[in-house]
């Protein structure tokens, strides 16, 4: 299969906005920056992963983007809730 000029275009984008989530990631001064990067990284691959669907002409990607978005989600709540709950913690302590 070939690609036409648009859709490597957008393959290309998709590569540029995980490597500039993985740098926010690992570089985010505060745990916020890398929560929202993580969730920046979470959306951008499940695009990739729909755009698999249509490079493959399968609708299975669909189903497994459907699937990683759902879990990526409540994997970057879980993190926000337990970062909340400990700088929570900190103040309780501070007071």
């Amino acid at each position: 299969m070939t690609l036409n000029s648009l859709e490597l275009l957008a393959f290309a984008l998709i590569g540029i906005a995980l490597l500039l989530g993985l740098l926010r990631m690992l570089l985010g001064p505060g745990a916020a920056d890398r929560i929202v990067a993580a969730d920046v990284l979470s959306v951008t691959a499940t695009a990739g992963i729909a755009g698999f669907a249509v490079f493959f002409a399968t609708p299975l990607y669909l189903d497994i983007a459907l699937v990683f978005g759902v879990l990526a989600f409540v994997f970057v709540v879980a993190i926000a809730r337990t970062i909340e709950a400990n700088r929570g913690d900190e103040e309780g302590d501070s007071a």
